[in-house]
């Protein structure tokens, strides 16, 4: 049993270790520019890259799916959309606070907050799509096709139209592109804490959609058990 779980022990133990270092670690002087704030990087940016990971997943199995025709890979399709798209609402609001702090809104129309508006949107109408289906096969077609279209667009709405204009963000001023972080902001006792927590929130975020996906399996017997009997 412990062999199976030594990645959830592993992400409780770097998530332990992100949360008390990440909040002790000294920060690097930027010209009074993120100052304490740049603590929200262990946080912020780790959710888009455990989104990523989990809608990847997620569209992985919606291809698999649509040439198995398991009803497994579309449960595991569905539930990893799921948590990917929960990340991807805690990354917006993170990323919210911190712009509040360091830009005097929590909302200011940045490229990279409108993409990513745009990303949920489309997302969460992946669920009403399947939510307005009774054909379960029908549904799970659809949704498989439609998953792929959703996943497909984020690289237009998170990673190339905000790169194409000027950003708030660090390093978007145009003619550097838009990356989500510049790099002359980061040193090394950040990185020390900040690689760690791009795998303890992705660990954990696999570890949500595993639980939910087991959850949704165990749904499903007993649903067909209550209809057998």
């Amino acid at each position: 049993m412990m062999r199976k779980s030594w990645w959830k022990v592993l992400a409780f133990l770097i998530l332990l270790y992100v949360g008390s270092v990440g909040f002790l670690v000294k920060i690097p002087l930027l010209d009074d520019r993120l100052q304490q704030s740049i603590r929200n990087l262990f946080f912020h940016v780790p959710m888009w890259i455990a989104m990523m990971v989990l809608l990847s997943v997620s569209v992985f199995y919606a291809i698999k799916y649509l040439r198995t025709q398991d009803p497994i890979d579309d449960i595991y399709s569905l539930e990893f959309a799921r948590t990917g798209l929960y990340f991807s609402i805690l990354g917006l609001l993170t990323g919210m606070i911190w712009a509040k702090y360091q830009w005097g809104a929590a909302w200011s129309g940045d490229p990279k907050q409108n993409g990513t508006a745009m990303a949920i949107l489309i997302y969460c109408a992946y669920f009403v799509l399947r939510g307005s289906m009774n054909d379960i096969d029908k549904r799970a077609k659809i949704g498989a096709v439609y998953n792929i279209f959703a996943f497909c667009m984020l690289f237009p709405t998170l990673w190339i139209m905000p790169r194409l204009t000027e950003s708030l963000h660090p390093g978007g001023l145009g003619s550097q592109g838009n990356p989500g972080l510049n790099p002359d902001d980061t040193s090394a006792s950040l990185k020390i804490v900040m690689y760690p927590a791009f795998v303890g929130w992705t660990l954990l975020s696999i570890w949500i959609a595993t639980l939910r996906v087991r959850y949704k399996l165990l749904a499903e017997k007993k649903s067909e058990k209550q209809n057998f009997i």
